[in-house]
């Protein structure tokens, strides 16, 4: 009976529910504002206790609203100091950057990249003592082998011819690039006004005009920006036909013919894909589309301004040879060719088998790798779509080779070249110049924030805000995108000299070495697929697996592939892995 009882006393008294330690910072807050106000009562004139009111009041009244709110979990458990954990993750990326990444750490570009460009846009000197800070042991490690003979060249300004090759007889004036250009090894990349702020824009091209080398306008056309200091332009057509449109969004040739033949205008560039997001389209929100970006894109202002994911003017790989060639007529004969990112190699391979078929060849291509990207991107773009700039441009150089038609085509590429052995391992590779974008961002002065898409850039180069863009001053950025480019061409001057040859173009897959382990390396060229001349226009029999598979699926007549129903499709998958 006792024992009873007492169960029965103890199970009647009041369940006491522990204050949630959670709640503490909320409480302190009430506690905090509770003895302002008895300090206030109690020395009215006492000013300190009027800001604790005040602050106390704004912290409580926070707790509450936090408590209330349904959006944040977080919050409601957590009311007044769960802030701090939005403050932190906030200003994580910064914290990251300045306190905690090493140099060598590449998000995207590390600070080790970041560091150079600013070197040397700046002028300073780019020297390092007391030894590489790259570990040498490990794979991947690569570097440019060096003669016992070095040469010794005049100078650093490496340029190269496009468009004016032999083409083959009977070709006509559509053919025919009447006007080549000497363009730089190493250019400005496609960057476009409306993504770029005006005063980028302008400093970009007066440091081209200084320096002596291209400027690609980007899709977004050629705007009054670009023409104030009159520096080489490559112009970029993309799919919305931006500065060459009728009202409907179709190309038009009156527009474009006025624009082309401007002298300031150098070569046509069709803009396929790009490495950001290749097959993916674009809409720029009507409240951005301003007068002067309307005025460079033929839009209307306060319109949303659409780029479709693909072109109107060509849908087959024939039709797009004879878009090239129509392109290069209008233009007056400068050279014409197209930008991509790869995807899939039978789509290539049938633009290929349309030069075959027409006899049209465009005087350049750009290889845009995967890796690269200005533009703002979905994630799973930015990440898992096209190919890197290695794969890219191996297969488009090779598959020229193949079929004969590398003389008359050059090739240039872009996607995060930033030093001079950058520029001389894509030549090893193929290429026959390179373009740069962010490294002439961060020229500029882009401390890579990664706020280009919200029009907060903290130096004024990615933003339409006229007072962010004020803070870039643009005749000392004009000198400084002089100085880098003209500084990374001194050093590929050096590489050069280094290795015994006279100019870039001479830098092969045979002069990089590539770690494999920590006991074996290997020369890039027996790492890397290398097509004899002429190799595909018989058997494929001994070739690489990706033309045995795709070259037959190729078609001049359509991007899709020739052989029907998924199996065939798959078997080639399986084939080429």
């Amino acid at each position: 009976m006792m024992q009873q009882a007492t169960v029965e006393t103890i199970s009647s008294m009041p369940t006491i529910i522990p204050f949630p330690a959670r709640y503490s910072a909320f409480a302190l807050c009430v506690a905090g504002l509770v003895a302002s106000l008895a300090f206030v009562l109690l020395s009215p004139h006492l000013w300190l206790a009027w800001i604790g009111v005040v602050v106390f009041a704004v912290l409580t009244g926070t707790g509450v609203h936090d408590l209330r709110q349904a959006r944040h979990a977080i919050l409601r458990n957590y009311p007044v100091i769960g802030h701090l954990r939005f403050l932190l993750e906030f200003i994580r990326p910064e914290m990251r950057q300045y306190f905690i990444e090493s140099d060598s750490e590449a998000a995207p570009f590390s600070r080790a990249q970041r560091s150079l460009v600013y070197q040397r846009a700046k002028g300073e000197p780019d020297n390092r003592p007391f030894g590489t800070q790259m570990d040498v042991t490990i794979a991947g490690y690569e570097w440019i082998n060096h003669s016992m003979r070095p040469t010794r060249l005049a100078g650093h300004d490496f340029r190269i011819v496009i468009g004016g090759t032999p083409q083959p007889a009977g070709a006509n004036a559509a053919q025919v690039c009447t006007q080549p250009y000497s363009a730089s090894v190493f250019n400005i990349s496609a960057m476009s006004f409306g993504a770029l702020s005006a005063n980028a824009i302008l400093a970009l091209n007066k440091g081209a005009r200084m320096g002596g080398f291209a400027h690609d306008t980007g899709e977004g056309s050629i705007s009054q920006h670009h023409r104030v200091h009159g520096g080489d332009l490559i112009w970029e057509i993309g799919s919305g036909y931006f500065g060459c449109r009728n009202d409907d969004g179709s190309f038009s040739e009156e527009r474009f013919t006025a624009n082309a033949r401007d002298p300031q205008v150098k070569m046509i560039e069709i803009k396929l894909s790009q490495g950001a997001k290749p097959g993916h389209g674009g809409v720029l929100p009507a409240p951005k589309v301003t007068p002067e970006i309307a005025a460079a894109r033929g839009v209307p202002v306060g319109v949303d301004c659409i780029s479709p994911a693909s072109h109107s003017a060509f849908s087959t790989p024939t039709e797009m040879m004879h878009f090239v060639a129509r392109l290069r007529e209008l233009s007056g004969g400068k050279p014409t060719g197209f930008k991509f990112c790869l995807g899939h190699p039978w789509e290539w391979f049938g633009i290929v088998k349309a030069m075959q078929a027409t006899g049209i060849t465009p005087d350049f291509i750009v290889v845009d790798g995967a890796e690269g990207g200005t533009g703002a991107a979905p994630v799973e773009f930015s990440d898992h779509v096209g190919a890197p700039l290695q794969e890219g441009l191996l297969l488009v150089h090779n598959t020229l080779v193949g079929v004969n038609l590398r003389h008359r085509i050059k090739i240039g590429c872009a996607a995060k070249v930033i030093t001079a052995f950058d520029v001389a391992r894509m030549m090893a590779l193929g290429a026959d110049w390179c373009n740069a974008a962010r490294g002439f961002m961060m020229a500029l002065g882009c401390i890579q924030a990664q706020s280009c898409h919200t029009g907060h850039c903290p130096t004024g180069v990615t933003t339409q805000d006229p007072l962010r863009q004020q803070a870039l001053v643009v005749p000392t950025k004009a000198e400084r995108v002089h100085n880098f480019h003209r500084s990374t061409l001194h050093a590929l001057q050096e590489l050069v000299q280094a290795a015994g040859l006279d100019h870039p173009q001479q830098i092969t897959a045979h002069h990089i070495v590539r770690r494999i382990s920590d006991t074996e390396v290997r020369l890039l060229s027996n790492l890397v697929m290398q097509v004899q001349p002429g190799a595909l226009l018989g058997p494929l029999d001994e070739q690489h697996n990706v033309f045995r598979t795709y070259w037959p699926l190729a078609s001049a007549g359509s991007f899709q592939p020739v052989t029907q129903g998924p199996k065939g499709l798959v078997e080639g998958f399986a084939m080429a892995a």
